[in-house]
């Protein structure tokens, strides 16, 4: 029996180097942030996780052990993240997926709620492309069916991700302002 969810892909490649080191090893109660990343993509509903790594993966990699999830490895990480998402759209975990949830390490106050309420609005599917918005705001989680994936691959450069893409091509936008900030967390003073 296969997984009609959509996959999670939780980008959490990068050095962190204005907050002084990987930003999934950061704790919020007590739960690395990579940790609770998985746990916002599953619980949102989202089926099989895989997680990009690169600075510090070595690290990272034991606190992910109990999770039962993929990982990938951007070599290039240091790129930006245009890397870390085509690494994990490239994946073989992905093999079969009509639709992934693409979702930020940073952002410590998107809740499950907030990927549950992007899948009731753009349900999962090959040709489904949706990002989540806080207050007009575009961010993250996104939304991308697998019909887009080389399209994504090809312009995912810098720390743009999907964004040039997302530009070009039409896309629900899903409010959700209400239930979080959807703002990242790049240094020390703005955990």
């Amino acid at each position: 029996m296969t997984d009609e969810r959509p996959r999670g892909l939780l980008l959490a490649a990068g050095a962190g180097r204005r907050m002084g080191g990987p930003k999934a090893l950061l704790r919020d109660d007590g739960v690395p942030f990579v940790v609770r990343g998985v746990e916002v993509l599953r619980e949102g509903g989202c089926g099989r996780v895989t997680v990009v790594l690169g600075a510090s993966s070595e690290e990272i990699r034991p606190l992910l052990a109990p999770l039962d999830v993929d990982v990938a490895v951007a070599e290039e990480w240091d790129e930006g993240m245009g890397a870390s998402l085509r690494t994990g759209l490239a994946d073989p975990s992905l093999e079969g997926a009509d639709a992934v949830v693409v979702h930020l390490v940073d952002l410590p106050d998107v809740t499950p709620a907030v990927v549950a309420r992007l899948l009731a609005h753009a349900p999962p599917a090959p040709g489904a492309l949706a990002r989540t918005s806080y207050d007009g705001r575009p961010g993250h989680p996104v939304l991308i069916g697998r019909d887009h994936w080389a399209g994504v691959v090809a312009t995912a450069r810098g720390d743009r991700g999907a964004r040039e893409y997302l530009r070009g091509h039409d896309h629900v936008l899903v409010e959700c302002g209400d239930l979080a900030t959807g703002r990242d967390v790049d240094t020390p003073d703005t955990l």
